[in-house]
């Protein structure tokens, strides 16, 4: 058995857009038993006022942000599918110790294109720099407060906690799954249902998905960083 002594540390990418809380998960998760010499490398995020960012900056961990319509103000002539490349730079970064091992997108909200995922599949350079392109694919997941195949995009949980309103639905849940062009279509990595309480008020719901969310994400970051065996649905 190899030892953790052994294993070489494992580096994670963390794309946010607002408060952070499942990045806080991960950044309290670092180096524990989940996640084993492991280490974040860099949040980036596509909003300047994410409490993220700061959540980041006090574990001394680096940041970046870049927004979409900025980036196309300031950049005439490109369009969104550059912009989505210039992120998969900005998760790369410029030279191979900064190269992540694990992208993971934690209330990231933007749709990122095939052009993202082809820079991180080794299909497209990236960078200038060829130091910085992958030599194997970095995979990508996605936390997303929906079940398989059920309120994909967004106002997931808005629109879930309606249809139980409304008595279409009894339960709804969260998933981490890989990502892929098709939005949370990808594989799932883990799975939770999460049934609906009667006269349970939207936000005492959130709260409880939210718990189970923090738990979740960093389940399968270290099922996809160390092959380990996670119960996919329960």
């Amino acid at each position: 058995m190899t030892s953790t002594e052994d294993v070489k540390e494992k580096r994670i990418v963390v794309l946010i857009s607002g408060s952070g809380t499942n990045l806080q998960a991960l950044i309290d998760a670092q180096n524990g038993p989940l996640l084993p010499k492991t280490r974040i490398i860099r949040v980036i995020s596509n909003r300047k006022a994410a409490y993220g960012l700061t959540r980041a900056t006090s574990a001394g961990i680096a940041t970046a942000y870049l927004a979409l319509q900025p980036y196309l103000k300031t950049n005439p002539g490109k369009t969104r599918e550059d912009y989505d490349e210039e992120i998969a730079r900005l998760v790369l970064g410029t030279e191979d110790d900064q190269r992540p091992d694990l992208v993971v997108l934690a209330g990231w909200m933007h749709i990122l294109g095939e052009r993202f995922l082809s820079v991180l599949e080794g299909k497209a350079s990236g960078s200038s720099s060829s130091s910085s392109s992958p030599n194997t694919p970095i995979p990508v997941i996605n936390l997303h407060p929906a079940l398989p195949g059920a309120f994909d995009g967004a106002n997931a949980i808005e629109r879930a906690y309606a249809a139980f309103q409304e008595g279409s639905v009894t339960k709804t849940g969260c998933m981490v799954h890989h990502v892929i062009k098709d939005v949370d279509r990808g594989a799932p990595i883990i799975v939770r249902e999460i049934p609906f309480e009667p006269g349970e008020a939207l936000e005492e719901f959130e709260k409880r998905l939210h718990a189970v969310e923090w738990e979740i994400v960093v389940l399968a970051a270290s099922s996809v960083l160390f092959n380990k065996d996670q119960s996919q649905t329960s």
